[in-house]
């Protein structure tokens, strides 16, 4: 699924347009976001693509729904 990350001070936010959904990033694997998973406020846990550690953001990338764990 195709999601918008922004930060807002030292808060990453994930946006999902198809669900109208924004939630907080609550918990990481990687401290720079990327080559790991992600989990929102929601619950879900979405695993994030590979990108360099210096990546601008807001950025729209391809995400991964993680099944119920």
């Amino acid at each position: 699924m195709k999601v918008m990350i922004r930060k807002a001070s030292e808060q990453y936010t994930i946006y999902v347009a198809k669900k109208d959904l924004e939630e907080a990033i609550v918990e990481r694997e990687k401290p720079d976001l990327w080559g790991g998973w992600v989990k929102i406020a929601n619950g879900w846990t979405l695993d994030l693509p590979d990108l360099p550690a210096d990546t601008r953001l807001p950025i729209t990338v391809e995400a991964r729904k993680r099944g119920t764990e």
